[in-house]
């Protein structure tokens, strides 16, 4: 079997850990990112590690073209070329109304969850594409369910953001079709992750839980599930796909 080499940018904790640790049990190399909070990061490889798989743990800020640049070829010096992505990092801040927004909110919102993701698909596609010498391999995008809601009175910002993920699924999809990369997203609804504190309101899913049509919140594990059947052989003629885990909602 060739060697499997999966990188996870924010993968210390909520889905990027989840997906990590799935990844690892189905025996991908797991190379996991984080920002600032390394011993989270680290706990999660140590997990791997002590279920038998393998982990790497690199600092990155997806958000700064230096470190990404920096990030991949750390990741080539130490497992080789990554065979699937999956651009998990991103945030958000505290809601407010966009008539409250200032343009270094904007800056920093699309910075991490469109400018990062699209550089790391950048780097990504020049290790995988058979255009560029490679052998192939799979990218899944993290969207949010607020790309279709558009969050009012919370995030539009974040979900505008989203929403241009979406595109760029879509987009880059087609454009490496034929050269072995396919290009896929997963869009979360509510589900029970910290990025909820982040934004002020660590209860929001207790208070829209009514809304779903599940009645519930989801876990990272299920949207972690998702993830790693778009990179599987399974999801092999999926590709500009976006897939909606959010309970109906």
């Amino acid at each position: 079997m060739n060697k499997r080499v999966l990188l996870v940018t924010g993968g210390g904790r909520g889905i990027g850990a989840a997906t990590a640790r799935l990844a690892a049990s189905r025996g991908y190399e797991v190379c996991l990112t984080y920002l600032s909070n390394r011993s989270a990061a680290d706990g999660v490889a140590k997990g791997i590690v002590d279920a038998g798989g393998t982990a790497h743990v690199f600092q990155a800020d997806v958000s700064s073209e230096p470190d990404v640049v920096r990030l991949f070829k750390a990741v080539d010096d130490t497992c080789g070329r990554v065979t699937a992505l999956v651009n998990n990092a991103g945030m958000l801040e505290a809601q407010m109304r966009v008539d409250e927004m200032d343009s270094g909110r904007l800056t920093r919102v699309f910075a991490a969850n469109v400018v990062g993701t699209m550089i790391c698909c950048r780097e990504a596609v020049r290790r995988m594409s058979t255009r560029h010498g490679g052998t192939g391999g799979v990218i899944v995008n993290l969207s949010s369910a607020a790309a279709r809601l558009g969050s009012p009175g919370e995030y539009v910002d974040y979900a505008a953001a989203k929403a241009a993920v979406d595109t760029l699924t879509l987009g880059l999809a087609r454009e490496v079709g034929n050269e072995g990369v396919r290009v896929n997203a997963v869009r979360p609804g509510l589900i029970h992750t910290e990025i909820h504190a982040s934004g002020g309101e660590p209860n929001r899913i207790a208070r829209l839980a009514s809304t779903v049509p599940m009645k519930r919140g989801g876990t990272a594990e299920e949207v972690a599930s998702s993830i790693l059947w778009l990179v599987s052989d399974e999801a092999s003629y999926v590709t500009g796909a976006i897939v909606d885990v959010t309970g109906g909602r």
